[in-house]
């Protein structure tokens, strides 16, 4: 396994599994499988309704908790100082921990300067190892960064072939923010599957398109998370250790970009108002 090392020394594995969309009846098992697999770094929020199953995975594993990295948000409906303190305080319950390594804001609306509060309080209590944001552009990342005393640790963002988030990137590195990737895979869309670049690159090194794409983040710095509920999958998707892109492949897949969110975007009135009426778990069979 890689790891990346954040802006406060904590050490973060470059892959992890994701369990969004997984139903909490089935989570637990899905979890294990994965961490059979080799999988570390495990990534839930409050809003998948599925942390209760992604702690009782870790708990019956049998492997040290200081082994594991574990990912979990806050949805904006617990953002506010107040509700988010009591919302961290609730995850910890769910996952059956006395730590989270990572808690992230899930979304950049609402009361996220009260929320980011709580996540700085309960960082320097020692309950969580690492705070961030996830899908916060980089005009409001920077102004979160300019305004609170701890510069965020990880941004999650939608990241793919085809938004390679080029222009987040630099601002990432400047402010050493980790770039996170959510949907590796672009869910499928515009026929990720079958793309003939990354399916040509992939033949000369005996690797499947996701294997190549996967690759391709983790040479661009980028940590992902990629989904799956079939084990043969988690273990195809971990398999991306012993082989390396040449510039030519990095720089056949960077052509693929479009430069702009395939699902979900958060800089229109229309976007706002439509997450502003998501609450709880309703969001975890809508958004990211």
């Amino acid at each position: 396994m890689n790891y990346t090392t954040l802006n406060n020394g904590v050490k973060m594995p470059m892959l992890g599994y994701g369990v969004f969309q997984i139903p909490s009846a089935e989570t637990k098992r899905l979890v294990k499988q994965a961490i059979e697999v080799g999988y570390r770094l495990i990534d839930t929020a409050q809003s998948y309704g599925n942390e209760e199953g992604v702690g009782a995975a870790i708990k019956e594993s049998g492997i040290d908790r200081e082994e594991f990295f574990i990912t979990t948000k806050i949805w904006s409906s617990n953002f506010g100082y107040e509700k988010a303190k009591k919302s961290i305080e609730d995850s910890l319950a769910k996952l059956q921990m006395d730590y989270i390594d990572l808690m992230l804001l899930h979304q950049p609306f609402g009361d996220t300067y009260g929320a980011y509060r709580a996540l700085e309080e309960a960082y320097k209590a020692g309950k969580i190892r690492a705070i961030g944001v996830s899908n916060f552009y980089p005009d409001r990342l920077v102004d979160l960064i300019m305004f609170n005393e701890v510069t965020p640790a990880v941004n999650q963002i939608e990241t793919h072939v085809f938004q390679q988030q080029a222009h987040a990137l630099p601002v990432h590195e400047k402010y050493g923010v980790q770039l996170e990737g959510w949907a590796p895979f672009a869910e499928g869309q515009n026929d990720f599957f079958t793309n003939q670049t990354l399916q040509g690159i992939g033949a000369n090194y005996g690797k499947s398109i996701g294997q190549v794409a996967l690759r391709f983040y983790l040479q661009k710095g980028i940590v992902s998370i990629p989904k799956t509920v079939n084990i043969s999958r988690m273990e195809e998707n971990f398999n991306i250790f012993d082989f390396a892109l040449n510039a030519s492949d990095m720089h056949a897949i960077e052509s693929l970009d479009l430069g702009k969110n395939l699902f979900v975007k958060h800089d229109t009135v229309a976007d706002v108002e439509r997450f502003a009426g998501f609450s709880g778990v309703e969001v975890s069979s809508k958004l990211a």
